[in-house]
């Protein structure tokens, strides 16, 4: 992480004193928010039962990002760090860390090879965990409207409050992109893992007893997006996630449509908004795995966000936001989730 970092810095400090502007790119942002969270602790909640879990917090962002770009290699790198901290509910403190890193090298005009890794590491609250990765890529790209990249890697997960969903895994994905035109284009992808746990397989509760075998998942991947880059820029996308275990209760599949919008607005103001349905299928009948929240916000849920933002000069921005996360009734439990959070923030992009 160290050396990622001093890379970024290097990149970063070349860009700001101009030095080989042709090849060397970089960005800072940093995000300071006084936000009201309306569930802090993240509760699934009964009809008709219902406590005050509201909480006032602070939250700080910063990003890097780096670009060298030389005759025939690039290298490419992005940090995000951030935390929040909590006024009554301190144990939901948490402090987010994510890295990646990848290096090509192009062999002739279209083809290129080249190495990859993330990492990501959250500390605090209930869904403390460590979600590393890496993988080589072949490359291919005739011209500036096609782009096909094919990946292998390996995949790592641990969850700190239960050591029994950690896995290890290979994975192999495909990366499509074709460029329409200079405001339509559209991608396709696809990924593939096979998940293995070192604790046993979970029984259905009617199974006979019986010697069990170590959990093994396999998990399926699809996604399909259109984006429009004109007066505003509009991306909408379609994702499947099958995750189909021999361990009982443990399957889930996941279909997921979202969408992101930005416009600009008069008087300098602009509109981000992005959001997402999603419908979860259990085929036991029951989701068992810990609740495991894989980014900053609940990615399974429904959710829906907007921000105003306005540049009160060159380097500083001031912004309004509001988000709605929740999921529908779960037919077993009875139970549902909501999640208001409204929030001022001001960003400083040096």
């Amino acid at each position: 992480m160290k050396r990622f970092l001093s890379t970024l810095l290097v990149l970063v400090v070349a860009r700001a004193g101009g030095a080989r502007a042709a090849d060397v790119e970089g960005r800072l942002r940093v995000t300071g928010r006084v936000l009201w969270d309306g569930n802090a602790p993240r509760d699934f909640s009964q009809r008709g039962i219902s406590r005050n879990t509201s909480d006032g917090v602070f939250s700080l962002l910063a990003s890097a990002e780096g670009r060298y770009t030389a005759e025939r290699w690039q290298l490419v790198g992005r940090y995000d760090g951030g935390a929040r901290a909590y006024l009554d509910y301190t144990r939901e403190n948490t402090l987010v860390q994510a890295a990646a890193l990848e290096g090509s090298l192009a062999l002739g005009e279209s083809l290129g090879l080249g190495v990859e890794g993330r990492a990501k590491d959250r500390r605090g609250g209930g869904r403390a965990y460590t979600d590393l990765s890496a993988s080589a890529f072949a490359e291919y790209v005739p011209d500036a409207r096609l782009a096909l990249r094919l990946r292998l890697g390996a995949h790592r997960f641990l969850y700190r409050p239960d050591p029994t969903a950690n896995f290890g895994s290979p994975e192999a994905g495909v990366l499509a992109r074709y460029r329409l035109d200079r405001r339509h284009s559209f991608s396709l992808t696809g990924e593939y893992g096979a998940r293995r746990y070192a604790s046993a397989a979970r029984l259905a509760p009617a199974a006979p007893p019986r010697m069990t075998d170590r959990r093994a998942d396999t998990a399926l991947l699809a996604s399909v997006g259109y984006s429009y880059k004109g007066p505003l820029t509009l991306g909408l996308a379609y994702t499947y996630l099958e995750n189909n275990s021999n361990s009982f209760g443990e399957s889930v599949h996941r279909h997921r449509l979202s969408a992101t919008l930005g416009m600009r607005l008069p008087w300098k103001l602009t509109l981000l908004a992005q959001g997402a349905l999603g419908l979860n299928l259990y085929p036991d009948g029951v989701y068992l795995s810990p609740e495991i929240t894989l980014l900053e916000e609940d990615e399974a849920q429904n959710m829906l966000s907007v921000r105003l933002v306005r540049p009160l000069n060159d380097w500083l921005d001031v912004e309004l936001s509001s988000a709605v996360h929740g999921s529908s009734r779960m037919p077993t439990t009875g139970l549902s989730y909501f999640r208001p959070v409204v929030g001022v923030g001001l960003t400083w992009r040096p």
